[in-house]
């Protein structure tokens, strides 16, 4: 076993502090393997998924963040054929949600919505994806105006 040191936010180590003691861990070190585990976990059932399919990537982050809203946008626009529509919303003076429709082949939509949820400012991010059964992602339609 290895000894590590991470940074986390006061905030977030309160909340594994109380589940913690409300599951009746021993110590940090317990539940944070646990939390690890169980996130693997789930990034491995969540990355078996192949195929066309949409989703729904929803995130909390900072706005006041250095550079953190223009890299979502370059991010968004460098992506826009998986982006369908985005709703943002305020929460508090410091976080904003927003939950974006996303289409296109899994794997795509997966490094996408994984390089969003890993942007330093994003507190918390999840993807929820589900295939369409189709053997190719849905075309694009063409709308009249360029992208640039």
């Amino acid at each position: 076993m290895q000894r590590i040191t991470i940074t986390i936010e006061d905030d977030l180590l309160a909340e594994i502090d109380a589940a913690a003691e409300a599951r009746g861990y021993q110590n940090r070190s317990e539940i944070i393997r646990d939390l690890a585990r169980a996130g693997l976990q789930q990034s491995s059932e969540d990355t078996a998924q192949s195929g066309a399919c949409v989703a729904g990537l929803v995130y909390v982050y900072d706005h006041a963040a250095r550079d953190l809203s223009k890299r979502l946008v370059q991010e968004f626009h460098g992506h826009h054929d998986l982006a369908l529509a985005t709703l943002h919303v305020h929460l508090d003076d410091n976080n904003c949600m927003e939950m974006t429709a996303l289409r296109g082949d899994a794997a795509g939509v997966r490094h996408f919505a994984d390089h969003i949820i890993a942007e330093r400012g994003v507190r918390y991010g999840r993807v929820v994806m589900i295939p369409t059964g189709e053997s190719k992602p849905a075309k694009v339609r063409k709308h009249g105006h360029r992208h640039e």
